[in-house]
Protein backbone atom coordinates (compact mmCIF):
# COMPACT_ATOMS: atom_id res chain seq x y z
CA UNK A 1 0.00 0.00 0.00
CA UNK A 2 1.16 3.60 -0.91
CA UNK A 3 0.75 5.77 1.97
CA UNK A 4 2.10 9.09 3.31
CA UNK A 5 3.15 8.81 7.11
CA UNK A 6 1.69 9.87 9.97
CA UNK A 7 3.60 12.60 10.56
CA UNK A 8 3.05 14.12 7.27
CA UNK A 9 -0.89 14.03 7.77
CA UNK A 10 -0.26 15.43 10.95
CA UNK A 11 1.90 18.07 9.16
CA UNK A 12 -0.81 18.88 6.58
CA UNK A 13 -3.29 19.10 9.15
CA UNK A 14 -1.67 21.48 11.20
CA UNK A 15 -0.77 23.69 7.86
CA UNK A 16 -4.36 23.67 6.99
CA UNK A 17 -5.16 24.95 10.44
CA UNK A 18 -2.50 27.78 10.19
CA UNK A 19 -3.73 28.73 6.53
CA UNK A 20 -7.61 29.17 7.60
CA UNK A 21 -6.46 31.63 10.25
CA UNK A 22 -3.64 34.09 8.42
CA UNK A 23 -3.77 36.57 11.09
CA UNK A 24 -2.46 34.80 13.48
CA UNK A 25 1.09 33.48 14.61
CA UNK A 26 1.16 30.06 16.46
CA UNK A 27 3.35 28.65 18.93
CA UNK A 28 3.82 24.69 19.41
CA UNK A 29 1.34 24.39 22.21
CA UNK A 30 -1.75 26.51 21.12
CA UNK A 31 -1.54 24.59 17.78
CA UNK A 32 -1.08 21.42 19.51
CA UNK A 33 -4.40 22.42 21.53
CA UNK A 34 -6.43 23.78 18.92
CA UNK A 35 -5.70 20.02 16.25
CA UNK A 36 -5.52 18.03 19.40
CA UNK A 37 -2.21 16.38 18.40
CA UNK A 38 1.06 16.00 20.56
CA UNK A 39 3.11 18.47 21.28
CA UNK A 40 6.06 16.67 20.70
CA UNK A 41 4.76 15.62 17.46
CA UNK A 42 3.43 18.73 16.65
CA UNK A 43 6.83 20.58 17.70
CA UNK A 44 9.08 18.27 15.28
CA UNK A 45 6.73 19.05 12.45
CA UNK A 46 7.04 22.80 12.86
CA UNK A 47 10.98 22.45 12.72
CA UNK A 48 11.09 20.80 9.99
CA UNK A 49 8.69 22.77 7.93
CA UNK A 50 10.56 26.07 8.91
CA UNK A 51 14.35 24.23 8.40
CA UNK A 52 11.96 23.38 4.61
CA UNK A 53 11.42 27.46 4.29
CA UNK A 54 7.30 26.51 4.56
CA UNK A 55 7.06 27.99 8.07
CA UNK A 56 8.94 31.55 9.20
CA UNK A 57 9.76 31.05 12.92
CA UNK A 58 9.23 34.46 14.66
CA UNK A 59 11.02 34.79 18.12
CA UNK A 60 10.61 36.57 20.97
CA UNK A 61 7.17 36.50 23.83
CA UNK A 62 4.66 37.09 21.09
CA UNK A 63 7.14 35.09 18.62
CA UNK A 64 5.66 31.92 16.69
CA UNK A 65 4.92 30.42 13.29
CA UNK A 66 3.91 31.46 10.26
CA UNK A 67 3.03 30.23 6.45
CA UNK A 68 6.22 31.57 4.50
CA UNK A 69 4.82 32.31 1.53
CA UNK A 70 0.93 32.88 1.09
CA UNK A 71 -0.81 29.16 0.78
CA UNK A 72 -1.59 29.40 -3.10
CA UNK A 73 1.64 29.24 -3.32
CA UNK A 74 2.76 26.09 -1.10
CA UNK A 75 2.32 22.75 -3.12
CA UNK A 76 0.94 20.14 -1.68
CA UNK A 77 4.43 18.22 -3.50
CA UNK A 78 6.75 20.94 -1.64
CA UNK A 79 4.87 19.73 1.60
CA UNK A 80 4.67 16.22 1.20
CA UNK A 81 8.67 16.33 0.17
CA UNK A 82 9.45 18.56 3.18
CA UNK A 83 7.95 15.99 5.74
CA UNK A 84 8.87 12.42 3.58
CA UNK A 85 11.23 13.62 1.39
CA UNK A 86 11.11 13.42 -2.51
CA UNK A 87 8.39 11.45 -4.22
CA UNK A 88 9.64 8.14 -5.29
CA UNK A 89 7.26 5.40 -5.89
CA UNK A 90 10.04 2.75 -5.93
CA UNK A 91 13.72 2.92 -5.76
CA UNK A 92 14.78 2.66 -9.32
CA UNK A 93 13.35 6.04 -9.53
CA UNK A 94 16.09 7.69 -7.38
CA UNK A 95 19.33 7.88 -9.73
CA UNK A 96 21.24 6.16 -7.45
CA UNK A 97 19.26 3.26 -6.29
CA UNK A 98 21.47 0.88 -7.39
CA UNK A 99 19.42 -1.57 -8.59
CA UNK A 100 21.05 -4.62 -9.87
CA UNK A 101 18.12 -5.05 -12.03
CA UNK A 102 17.76 -1.39 -13.66
CA UNK A 103 19.96 -2.25 -16.89
CA UNK A 104 17.38 -5.22 -17.96
CA UNK A 105 13.95 -3.94 -16.25
CA UNK A 106 11.11 -3.66 -18.57
CA UNK A 107 8.74 -1.91 -15.80
CA UNK A 108 11.17 1.15 -14.94
CA UNK A 109 10.29 3.71 -17.40
CA UNK A 110 6.56 2.75 -16.10
CA UNK A 111 7.22 3.39 -13.32
CA UNK A 112 8.84 6.39 -13.89
CA UNK A 113 5.83 7.60 -15.61
CA UNK A 114 3.68 6.86 -12.61
CA UNK A 115 5.77 8.57 -10.17
CA UNK A 116 5.75 11.96 -12.67
CA UNK A 117 2.12 11.58 -12.47
CA UNK A 118 1.88 11.52 -8.78
CA UNK A 119 4.61 14.16 -8.46
CA UNK A 120 2.04 16.54 -11.04
CA UNK A 121 -0.94 16.00 -9.14
CA UNK A 122 0.48 16.85 -5.80
CA UNK A 123 2.07 19.65 -7.23
CA UNK A 124 -1.43 20.81 -8.51
CA UNK A 125 -3.00 21.37 -5.68
CA UNK A 126 -2.27 24.12 -3.03
CA UNK A 127 -2.37 24.58 0.57
CA UNK A 128 -5.02 26.68 -0.02
CA UNK A 129 -7.29 24.20 -1.68
CA UNK A 130 -6.59 21.50 1.00
CA UNK A 131 -8.29 24.23 3.68
CA UNK A 132 -12.20 22.92 2.09
CA UNK A 133 -13.39 20.31 0.94
CA UNK A 134 -13.37 18.96 -2.47
CA UNK A 135 -16.27 17.33 -4.73
CA UNK A 136 -14.32 14.60 -6.92
CA UNK A 137 -11.42 12.96 -7.14
CA UNK A 138 -7.92 14.10 -8.81
CA UNK A 139 -7.34 12.85 -11.94
CA UNK A 140 -4.42 10.85 -12.86
CA UNK A 141 -3.43 9.71 -16.36
CA UNK A 142 -6.57 9.56 -19.07
CA UNK A 143 -9.36 8.40 -16.64
CA UNK A 144 -12.17 10.66 -16.24
CA UNK A 145 -12.79 11.84 -12.47
CA UNK A 146 -15.41 10.17 -10.50
CA UNK A 147 -17.41 12.20 -7.82
CA UNK A 148 -15.90 11.54 -4.19
CA UNK A 149 -18.95 10.24 -2.21
CA UNK A 150 -20.75 13.06 0.79
CA UNK A 151 -20.65 12.32 4.06
CA UNK A 152 -24.01 11.13 5.32
CA UNK A 153 -25.84 9.42 8.26
CA UNK A 154 -24.22 6.24 6.66
CA UNK A 155 -21.24 7.31 6.35
CA UNK A 156 -19.54 9.35 8.77
CA UNK A 157 -16.62 11.80 8.06
CA UNK A 158 -13.60 11.07 8.05
CA UNK A 159 -11.67 11.72 11.47
CA UNK A 160 -7.65 12.92 12.66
Amino acid sequence: MIRITRQTDYGIVLLTHMAGRLERQYNAPELAGEVHLPLPTVSKILKLLTREGILASHRGIKGGYTLAREAEEISMAEIVAALEGPVAITECIDETSGCTYEPICRVRSNWQRINTALQSALAGISLAEMTHPFDRLVTLGSRPATPMPQPGPEMPPPQH
